[in-house]
């Protein structure tokens, strides 16, 4: 398919702004120039929008979009005890619509990539691959002992990357759950299997005192050090929260260029009590990308206002109203994430994959000229999205999802939602 953009306005995270006609030939962004006389089986007036590349979730778990509400308003402990107790209890049917509902809401948002842990990834897969969004899947690995999956974490990661290793729109990757719920053999099991198969890792990472403390109280070790002494730590390494972190801690992140997925909305609904030391782990070289993490811990998948929050925390804390400005955040959600995950993707450039959210930048957003990227990151939201195109085709358009049976998604949810709600009263 052909698509053509007339009139863009293209916002780079790397400056390289342009205004003209964008030409998608299949999958790659083929010409961008001022004014493209070849007509295409698609046009899309973008006067008075923004054109961006497509946004990167680097942090979530969506087939529990199904359990939104659910784990509202507990401590720490009991939103993991019940979020535990309802996956040890879910199947695959209920995990597929799940994560049909989150892409979504992800696409609505302009979102057309995202970095998943959970386990049953290969159900997952088929929900993106057919709803046609990119996935970075990571299947969660945890102490046997603890699981709720059938059969050996260890190997059931394995034969999902060995699966899915040569997927066009998934990737597969090893996560082990935590330092608190996965032992050192199997992190090192995990590591070998990144290596083995060339892919990044992901895991949760200093996101509350009581997992750090306790790793101290056991190791004698904060996580990143412990991490690093068995050898987890590397380029490779994607650790999502990153809360609870010492300037030692940070320094070691930087040194091997390992990056960090920021999840402000989750930290604070959860009752962490701290921010990400974002600023450090710039100044150190850390590579900082953004997360929503789940529709259970902060309750929706709208990545442009996780990026303003993120944002409006430092300068808070900070008492300074200039740290971490629009621009960081954009590149945050855009180019950051590819640093690590290997695609060429994160700028509208010509030979880059067409992966791109068309933005409408309405009243909230105006006026807007000179400023755009203060204008969508400071006063936009994921409804503002009217496009979001993936690989070259269109998957959302102005509240549509073209070839997708959107009330059958709600009603299978509806009724898996209310299962939950049983189960809880039970």
């Amino acid at each position: 398919m052909q698509i053509k953009i007339k009139n863009a306005n293209v916002l780079n995270p790397n400056g390289k702004n342009f205004k003209g006609d964008v030409y998608i030939d299949g999958k790659i962004i083929s010409e961008m120039k001022e004014n493209i006389s070849i007509e295409a089986e698609y046009e899309i007036d973008a006067s008075n929008k923004l054109v961006i590349p497509g946004m990167v979730n680097m942090h979530t778990h969506v087939a529990m979009s199904n359990m939104r509400g659910l784990l509202d308003d507990l401590k720490f402990d009991a939103f993991l005890n019940r979020g535990f107790t309802l996956d040890s209890k879910r199947t695959d049917d209920e995990i597929y619509w799940g994560a049909k509902l989150g892409i979504l809401e992800m696409l609505s948002n302009g979102i057309t990539a995202f970095l998943d842990l959970y386990y049953s990834e290969d159900v997952i897969a088929k929900a993106a691959e057919e709803m046609g969004i990119r996935g970075f899947l990571g299947w969660a690995i945890v102490n046997k002992e603890i699981t709720t999956q059938k059969g050996d974490p260890i190997k059931n990661a394995e034969n999902f990357i060995k699966n899915f290793r040569d997927h066009e729109l998934v990737t597969p990757l090893p996560a082990p759950h935590g330092v608190y719920s996965t032992n050192r053999d199997d992190l090192l099991a995990a590591k070998d299997l990144a290596e083995r198969y060339d892919v990044p890792m992901t895991m949760h990472l200093s996101e509350n005192k009581k997992e750090v403390y306790d790793l101290v109280k056991k190791e004698k070790k904060r996580p990143v050090e412990y991490l690093e002494d068995i050898g987890i730590i590397s380029e490779k390494f994607i650790g999502a929260h990153g809360v609870y972190l010492t300037l030692s801690e940070i320094k070691t992140l930087g040194k091997y260029g390992a990056t960090i997925v920021n999840n402000p909305l989750s930290n604070m609904k959860l009752g962490n009590g701290n921010f990400s030391p974002i600023l450090e782990m710039l100044q150190y070289g850390v590579n900082i990308t953004l997360g929503t993490d789940s529709a259970t811990s902060s309750n929706h998948l709208d990545l442009i206002e996780t990026g303003r929050i993120a944002s409006y925390l430092q300068k808070n804390y900070r008492e300074e109203p200039t740290a971490l400005p629009a621009l960081d955040i954009f590149k945050f959600m855009t180019i950051n994430p590819y640093k690590v995950l290997k695609k060429n993707i994160g700028i509208i450039e010509e030979g880059y994959l067409a992966d791109l959210a068309i933005i409408n930048k309405g009243i909230n957003m105006e006026p807007s000229d000179g400023h755009e990227i203060e204008s969508l990151i400071y006063s936009g939201s994921g409804r503002n999205v009217e496009y979001t195109i993936v690989n070259g085709k269109i998957l959302y358009e102005r509240g549509r999802f073209p070839g997708v049976n959107v009330e059958e998604v709600i009603n299978q949810n509806l009724k898996i939602h209310n299962h939950y709600k049983s189960l809880i009263n039970s």
